[in-house]
């Protein structure tokens, strides 16, 4: 026995409508704006990088004027300090060749009479 023949059908008033379209929501701000951004943020990076560099140049130009101005300091102080140890050593020759006859101290082997500073090299 067969059942009569019924062919499948739409409920009444149809099927509901498929929903195709992307539904995406806004996903932050525009490429232009993002641009922008970008822009400002490199611009202010080389503001700052320009400041920095003239810092810099007045701290290096500040260093070598103070190094100058110390030279002759420097350089009294060096003479000072060799004088004391020449001295110290004249004194330590007179003291070892107190014995030996003829002998004058701190007179030079060379039979030299030009007096002659050791050989400085000034650093700026």
């Amino acid at each position: 026995m067969s059942a009569p023949y019924r062919q499948d059908m739409p409920p009444p008033g149809g099927f509901e409508a498929i929903k195709y379209k992307r539904n995406l929501p806004f996903r932050g701000p525009s490429g232009l704006a993002i641009l922008g951004g970008v822009t400002a943020v490199c611009a202010y990076g080389f503001y700052r990088v320009g400041k920095g560099n003239l810092e810099k140049r007045e701290l290096q130009r500040e260093k070598v004027w103070s190094r100058i101005h110390l030279v002759p300091l420097l350089l009294a102080e060096g003479d000072r300090d060799a004088y004391r140890r020449q001295q110290a050593a004249l004194a330590r020759e007179k003291e070892i060749m107190k014995d030996v006859p003829g002998w004058e101290a701190g007179k030079s082997v060379y039979n030299n009479p030009s007096y002659r500073p050791a050989e400085t090299i000034v650093v700026i």
